[in-house]
């Protein structure tokens, strides 16, 4: 397969504009004559760029190369849908991508923490008689935290467990950054609810 004309990994400022409209031009074709050559440079091009945001979100390797055949499967079925008027080809299947990754999370069961998490460690060594308490806090503290809803608990994890920024995370999981922090602040407040009882 030769290489896709004007698309590189390594893109300036100049060649954005073509670069998008070229992108746009693929999945036109795609949608209008289920142009085989348009999808696979779109493929070519997105595949590593998908795996790679996929691995970001938390899948592991085969998952995420599974989640971007899933990804282009539907590039390939809705390109009629894109619409240019809303929104760049790279937003729109970055868009496809986050909610596959989404349905996958919540067609399997939650994230489990680790047992050993180091945020959820003591940080100095406790006094024997306070251990129980310790114990029984960190207990209830795991509980509440994976009651959850999926979207709070990723972005929860990625804050901190993942010392990720809001801004980092709003760029991994194409979010708003507004989203990020309001869904991050309801995760706290979710979870001060509970031990404010």
């Amino acid at each position: 397969m030769k290489k896709a004309p004007g698309l590189s990994v390594a893109v300036d400022s100049q060649n954005a504009a073509q670069q998008r409209e070229l992108l746009e031009h693929y999945v036109l074709r795609i949608a209008r004559d289920q142009c085989r050559s348009s999808f696979a440079h779109l493929f070519e091009f997105f595949a590593p760029r998908l795996k790679s945001y996929m691995q970001q979100l938390g899948a592991d390797a085969g998952q995420a190369e599974d989640l971007v055949q899933d990804v282009m499967v539907s590039v390939w079925r809705k390109a009629g849908q894109y619409d240019p008027e809303k929104a760049s080809v790279s937003t729109w299947i970055f868009r496809i991508a986050r909610n596959r990754r989404i349905d996958a999370h919540r067609r399997t069961r939650k994230p489990e923490l680790e047992p050993d998490e180091p945020l959820l460690r003591p940080a100095e060594p406790e006094q024997p008689d306070h251990l129980l308490d310790r114990q029984q806090m960190e207990t209830h503290v795991r509980a509440e935290i994976a009651k959850l809803p999926p979207e709070q608990l990723e972005l929860l994890k990625a804050a901190f467990y993942e010392g990720l920024s809001h801004s980092e995370i709003a760029e991994a999981f194409g979010l708003p950054l507004g989203t990020v922090k309001s869904r991050i602040r309801l995760a706290f407040n979710r979870l001060r609810g509970q031990f404010d009882d």
